[in-house]
């Protein structure tokens, strides 16, 4: 007689139901955000080689600057989910306020030094005598967007904290349509050249801010929260920060390191370490998703005082991230035939990054935990933990990179070294997961 098949536990699809709300939008609002640049790149590209290598100067800057600060949607996530566990919708979004008026100082900081420091941060980047006229208009224009783009960041916080990832996601998508739209009236329609992709940038994200703006000032007045800027309030917002900015500086590092390293090795080997990093940042995007839903869970059943529950989305949000790590690494196997003649015809770019390849494919399962772990003590508010962790990833993983072009191995030994720094960071936040010391309960930490 055949047995029916047991049903699963109403906590497990609960947490399942969560989770799929919560990443699925998230996933889409992440990988909208990377296709403005792709969007100005191929209107910009038509004016011709000097213009585009500009903008790939510029918007390498910018884009540099913005995820430093990262930590304005993270940190946001975190102290607001807090409060909507704790039944305090009010503080809720008093909190996400002081968020927003922090990501207003640093914008207007960061506006105040690139403006006239502009030139020389283009000489750094190395950009041609050609390009860099045009690199400089277009840092300069994109500059005043930043303030806009932060704001962007820190409104996300506090929606992804509300549990509300569907509204971040159609502003995206309403915010790379009328990007696209206004690069191509001003860059062509007006004439603006370069001047005009710029513009059109930091119109769209200026009308992005306004509207994450006006969700959350019609949240407050339903809730009767205040919209007054809060120096306490703002200051608190810096200080829980500053570990999370720790971390991506760190986490940056790695990259700029492993880039670094690649050059060393050859423009065969670049060139296809350019093409791997593309696709590991692709993945990365669908990891995050799952990261961020455990960062609006995580911190809503904490600050619910729900233990149990925290401990349980955990455990099956890790469960996520091993199943989606397969499947992803699985797709990267199969489909390389298809998408690396996408990326090159070189058939030396493409024997090196072929074994490369299959590394980070391997590499997927033990990339789906740590992206989870990273979300679960990012919403659990354990920044100082996640700070220290990823210092101690990078001093393992810097010198193991570094010796890769006297030991031998080519980019293979050094995608083997990025492994390793996965490796490491899944270590570190698994015994931090498993102590459960990152378990504060309470509407704040």
């Amino acid at each position: 007689m055949t047995q029916a098949p047991t049903a699963q536990p109403p906590s497990r699809r609960r947490h399942d139901r969560e989770i799929i709300a919560l990443a699925v939008p998230a996933f889409g609002a992440l990988v909208a955000e990377p296709l403005f640049v792709m969007v100005d790149s191929a209107i910009v590209g038509h004016l011709g080689t000097p213009q585009l290598a500009g903008l790939a100067v510029a918007a390498a800057l910018l884009t540099t600057a913005v995820s430093i600060f990262v930590f304005l949607a993270y940190a946001t996530t975190a102290a607001v989910a807090r409060q909507v566990g704790a039944g305090d919708l009010a503080s809720a979004i008093r909190q996400g306020m002081d968020g927003i008026w922090l990501a207003l100082l640093i914008g207007a900081a960061v506006i105040a030094v690139t403006l006239p420091l502009a030139p020389w941060l283009v000489e750094i980047f190395g950009a041609s005598d050609t390009a860099t006229p045009y690199a400089i208009t277009y840092l300069r224009i994109s500059s005043l967007g930043i303030p806009a783009m932060l704001v962007v960041l820190a409104a996300t916080g506090v929606l992804r904290g509300l549990q509300d990832t569907r509204t971040p996601l159609y502003v995206a998508i309403g915010g790379f349509a009328a990007n696209g739209a206004l690069n191509a009236g001003l860059v062509y329609g007006a004439g603006m050249g370069i001047a005009g992709s710029a513009w059109g940038t930091v119109i769209a994200q200026m009308g992005m801010a306004i509207a994450y703006l006006v969700v959350v000032v019609r949240g407050a007045h339903r809730h009767g929260a205040s919209l007054r800027p809060d120096a306490k309030g703002i200051r608190a917002s810096a200080q829980a920060g500053v570990p999370l900015l720790i971390r991506t500086l760190s986490l940056r590092a790695v990259l700029m390191i492993a880039t670094a390293v690649a050059a060393r090795l050859g423009d065969t080997d670049i060139a296809a370490h350019q093409i791997i990093l593309s696709l590991w940042s692709l993945t990365a995007f669908a990891l995050d998703a799952i990261a961020i839903a455990g960062q609006a869970i995580i911190g809503r059943y904490l600050g619910a005082n729900d233990v149990k529950g925290a401990r349980e989305a955990c455990r099956r949000m890790v469960q996520w991230g091993i199943v989606s790590g397969v499947v992803l690494g699985a797709l990267i196997v199969l489909a390389r035939p298809l998408f690396v003649p996408l990326f090159t015809s070189d058939t030396s770019v493409q024997d090196t990054l072929l074994p490369a390849l299959l590394v980070v494919a391997l590499s997927q399962p033990v990339s789906g935990v740590v992206f989870v772990l990273d979300g679960v003590l990012m919403g659990a508010g354990d920044g100082r933990y996640l700070a220290w962790a990823m210092v101690l990833t990078l001093a393992v993983f810097a010198p193991a990179a570094l010796l890769v072009p006297h030991l031998g191995g080519g980019l293979t030994a050094l995608w083997g070294a990025m492994t390793l720094m996965m490796t490491v960071r899944l270590m570190t936040l698994w015994v931090r997961t498993r102590s459960g010391r990152w378990i504060v309960t309470g509407a704040t930490r």
